[in-house]
């Protein structure tokens, strides 16, 4: 069955970009067709739009931007958040036909592989012809760099900006609650401690978080660099410097501020490859990570990702004597030379 839905465009002050969206249903699937451009003028719209079709039980988007002149940097983030939006209740949003400048910036942003629909396989007729079957594909990724995003096992990892760290804090805090569910570790987690600990990351000199995905968000891991002049830890007036210092002989390292991983056997590796992956984004070769001296299945967690205790110290911040852990990527634990 086909359902027509009429154009519905934005009418924005003169001057302002416009952007026209027609919908044509087709069952539980729908094909959403955009003309013009997607800025700040046009985006509550497009948001407005993505959001009905998943009010409407439809369980695949997709949005042909092929008469779509430019997106700016909101318009990705409606796109973003409404396929996180359309995964939690197993539907998906896929991208088609994207020009030259989305292209870049879904490059940029490492979106591509989240939005850009798979090049195989033939997709139901749209209003203007079949959406692939005229010869154009999704575009095939050029070579990627080092620090892109990588695939293993079925599971990405990639690297977020601040931007888009800020638009899957819940997702991340969400996740952050169920890998210590029920667990006796659960007492030390509070999802707004987290949420605050990552916010004061975000601020931090090279702040980097990775998350790691399958079709859904199944780990993270964020820190921050504190170097040898003690930038990026200015809190603690260089006491934790010195504290890993003379523990470890090393001035510079990364505070690891959190790591989640999904509590299923499948994913019991996610923890030490984001946490390896971190240092080699940063380029550090040691990581250091504070946990409550009481939260012992966050200790053991840390211990079989190839952590080692070095035991509670006083003169940090905080009601209580944290424990310190580190990470050597050098190998075995400064501690254990």
């Amino acid at each position: 069955m086909s359902a027509e839905v009429g154009a519905t465009p934005s009418k924005p002050p003169t001057g302002l970009s416009r952007l026209d969206i027609h919908r044509r249903n087709r069952g539980e699937r729908t094909l959403v067709t955009l003309t013009g451009d997607i800025g700040p003028a046009t985006t509550p719209l497009l948001r407005a739009a993505l959001e009905q079709c998943l009010l409407d039980g439809v369980t695949v988007i997709d949005v042909d931007l092929a008469t779509v002149g430019s997106c700016d940097a909101r318009g990705l983030d409606v796109f973003l958040s409404a396929s996180r939006r359309a995964r939690r209740v197993h539907a998906c949003l896929r991208l088609h036909h994207p020009c030259a400048q989305i292209n870049r910036l879904l490059a940029a942003t490492e979106s591509a592989p989240l939005l850009l629909a798979a090049p195989a396989g033939p997709e139901p007729p749209g209003p203007h012809g079949d959406l692939l079957r005229t010869g154009t594909r999704a575009p095939q990724h050029p070579a990627r760099p080092s620090d892109h995003a990588d695939l293993m096992d079925g599971i990405r990892l990639r690297r977020l900006t601040r931007w888009q760290a800020d638009g899957v804090r819940e997702d991340i805090a969400d996740l952050a609650s169920e890998s210590v569910a029920g667990t006796p570790g659960e007492a030390y987690h509070d999802r707004g401690d987290f949420l605050r600990r990552l916010a004061v990351s975000a601020h931090r000199p090279g702040f980097a978080l990775l998350v790691a995905e399958t079709t859904v968000l199944v780990g993270c891991a964020f820190g921050f660099p504190v170097d040898r002049d003690g930038s990026g830890c200015r809190e603690c007036d260089g006491t934790l410097q010195e504290i890993v210092q003379r523990l470890t002989s090393r001035a510079r390292f990364v505070v690891l501020t959190q790591v989640v991983a999904h509590p299923h056997p499948q994913h019991r590796d996610i923890g030490r490859r984001l946490q390896r992956r971190l240092l080699d984004d940063l380029h550090a070769s040691l990581a250091v990570a504070l946990l409550h001296p009481a939260d012992r299945a966050g200790q053991a967690a840390f211990s079989s990702w190839g952590w080692r205790n070095m035991g509670e110290v006083v003169g940090l911040p905080g009601p209580v004597a944290p424990c310190v852990l580190v990470l050597s990527a050098e190998g075995p634990s400064p501690a254990g030379r």
